[in-house]
């Protein structure tokens, strides 16, 4: 890399008489009162970033010397369309379209800069954003968030909404950043040499930050794998476990608790929650390296479903056992007898699960214990319905006889029905608009189903543009209203749309069917429920039964009248195809500026939301001769 001393040696020296030209002193060095010339030449040192896409566009930090006053930076010949001088040794500029490989230079008034620091222009796409995860946070921002696509490698910004995010470039296809605070939804880009991608959404909520309570237990090896079980609120979306700043596996068991296997470490480190509405208070946590317990056996080795079966279990290094669990489940009680016995009362469960045991040494091999079948979801049909609920879904999965309970997130189902040991109908209770967990408790014990059952609002229409039209149908009409994005059906009374397309979440476009004269209700139907009604009105089309007078002089200067029906919404009077002035006097009268013209008949129609009427003739006398 070229040094600033190189640069500045190459730069070409000024005379007196060349400084007296420029406006400057030329002393000599035995001159007492000699200075420094108050002004040089311009000298670039680097360009970050070197290349850039052949679209121009990107900006381009250049740093140097002399910068001050700078009227013009070059990519080639080229201009950049825009620069900014941050200081005597830095500016920013826009690249311009071009190609290859080019000088910049930078222009002041003492001269232009060398040409020694080259930029490339390339030819890479542009970067191609698939998803970000997690897909929402706090307001205040913070949330780190995985940003996979395509395209990232020299990835010079990441921006939410216009605001820019520090981020660290994992990969061609994986970025990590951290959100900017920010509030509402707002479009994740990458720019890269190639370009910006497309966007991704991303929505700041107001949802309440996670809060730790305790911790069980709260030791565990320095080489992990010890399960750990958080308590709190907010748990609800978590995104991720820490302990330090080690990412740990974890499992939402409830908003209230977490269970999380710890990973290696060492000393005390804080273990916090991280999700939608933030990350949590911190507790701690110690690695240890004291001996882990052994299991050896465990009289009986089965139960039932609901537990509460006591159970001896044998081994060493018991004393100061803190926990006992029945796979990821602890004990309803446990009391620690010796070294080498403790009790336990088995918590309801199903299958074989392996039962452990906890202390600050680690958590011991585990020892088959069986339960009776337990009841599993595998999917519900519809998975989604109104925040009113009263629909009717389909659970399926196994070992559903004697269900007791079937609840969306924490609410019972209004009513259920058994029908078979591998399904289950229910009548959705009324919720919150979002996705819930749907469980069922069944003898063997309780199942939660793996993917989310979501509440969806209501559509609401505000209005209809235009609000009438004719009986024929076949116009198209714009409704508007919120919650409109997820629309299956648009009805004009009890008549479908010939045809709609959802604009976005707050419009559509319908194409009005055939209809009988007068108001109809306009609605909108989601799996959210039906919407309000907007009154459309079917008018039929004008008709004009008779002119009076049906003749008047060529010149003009007269009103004619128009009777018929349905002239009370008349738009537009045609007087041999040209629009003429009129004052609706009433549904069946109309009055009307004849036009001055050449002598003859000319067909006069009048149009109105229901459509035109037939033509009728007005006849232009022209003046006698003389």
């Amino acid at each position: 890399m070229t040094t600033l001393h190189e640069v500045l040696a190459e730069q070409p020296s000024h005379t007196g008489a060349e400084a007296q030209r420029r406006g400057d002193s030329a002393q000599s060095p035995t001159d007492p009162d000699a200075q420094p010339l108050a002004a040089a030449t311009p000298a670039v040192i680097s360009v970050s970033p070197t290349s850039g896409s052949t679209a121009g566009g990107t900006p381009v930090t250049v740093t140097g010397t002399a910068f001050t006053g700078a009227t013009a930076v070059r990519f080639g010949a080229t201009p950049s369309p825009s620069f900014t001088v941050s200081s005597d040794t830095q500016l920013t500029a826009t690249t311009p379209p071009g190609t290859g490989t080019v000088q910049v230079t930078v222009t002041t008034p003492i001269g232009i800069s060398n040409q020694f620091v080259t930029y490339t222009y390339v030819t890479t796409p542009a970067p191609a954003l698939s998803s970000v995860s997690p897909a929402s946070g706090p307001a205040a921002g913070g949330t780190t968030v995985t940003l996979t696509g395509t395209g990232f490698t020299g990835a010079t910004a990441v921006q939410f909404g216009t605001t820019s995010a520090s981020f660290i470039v994992n990969s061609a296809t994986q970025i990590t950043a951290t959100a900017p605070a920010g509030s509402g939804t707002v479009q994740v880009t990458v720019t890269g040499p190639g370009g910006t991608s497309n966007g991704q959404p991303f929505t700041y909520t107001t949802a309440p930050v996670p809060a730790l309570t305790s911790l069980t237990p709260t030791s565990g090896p320095t080489t992990g794998g010890t399960t750990v079980t958080l308590t709190g609120t907010g748990f609800t979306g978590a995104t991720a476990v820490r302990f330090g700043t080690t990412p740990a596996s974890f499992i939402v068991n409830s908003a209230t608790q977490i269970t999380a296997t710890a990973p290696a470490g060492s000393g005390t480190v804080q273990v916090t929650v991280t999700g939608p509405g933030g990350t949590s208070n911190g507790q701690p946590f110690t690695y240890t390296t004291a001996p882990v317990p052994a299991l050896t056996s465990l009289t009986p080795t089965s139960g039932p479903t609901t537990g509460g079966t006591t159970v001896t279990l044998t081994g060493t290094g018991l004393a100061t056992v803190g926990a006992v669990r029945f796979g990821a489940t602890p004990a309803a009680s446990f009391t620690v007898v010796s070294d080498t016995h403790i009790t336990a009362v088995a918590p309801a469960g199903t299958g074989t699960v392996q039962v452990t045991v906890t202390t600050p040494g680690g958590t011991s091999n585990g020892i088959s214990y069986t339960y009776s079948a337990a009841p599993t979801l595998s999917s519900v049909t519809p998975n989604q319905g109104p925040t009113s609920g009263g629909n009717t879904v389909t659970l399926t999965g196994t070992n559903l006889t004697g269900t007791t309970a079937v609840t969306f997130g924490a609410t019972p189902a209004t009513s259920f029905t058994v029908l078979s040991p591998t399904q289950i109908t229910a009548v959705v209770p009324a919720g919150s608009a979002g996705p819930v967990t749907i469980t069922v408790t069944a003898p063997g014990g309780t199942s939660a189903l793996p993917s989310a059952y979501f509440y969806v609002s209501p559509p609401v229409l505000t209005g209809v543009a235009p609000p009438s039209g004719p009986l024929s149908g076949g116009n198209t009409v714009t409704l508007t209203g919120v919650h409109l994005i997820e629309a299956t059906a648009v009805r004009f009374g009890t008549t479908a749309a010939s045809g709609f397309t959802v604009v976005s979440d707050t419009q559509i476009t319908a194409v009005v069917p055939v209809g009988a004269a007068g108001l109809a209700d306009v609605t909108v139907n989601t799996a959210g429920g039906t919407s309000n009604p907007v009154s459309y009105t079917y008018l039929p089309a004008p008709v004009v039964t008779t002119l009076i007078p049906s003749q008047g002089p060529a010149s003009g200067g007269i009103t004619f009248t128009l009777t018929g029906t349905n002239l009370a919404q008349t738009t537009t009077v045609l007087v041999g195809g040209t629009p003429a002035g009129f004052t609706v006097v009433s549904d069946s009268h109309i009055v009307v500026d004849a036009l001055p013209g050449a002598p003859g008949t000319v067909n006069v129609t009048v149009t109105t939301p229901g459509g035109t009427s037939a033509p009728k003739t007005y006849t232009r006398v022209g003046s006698p001769g003389i």
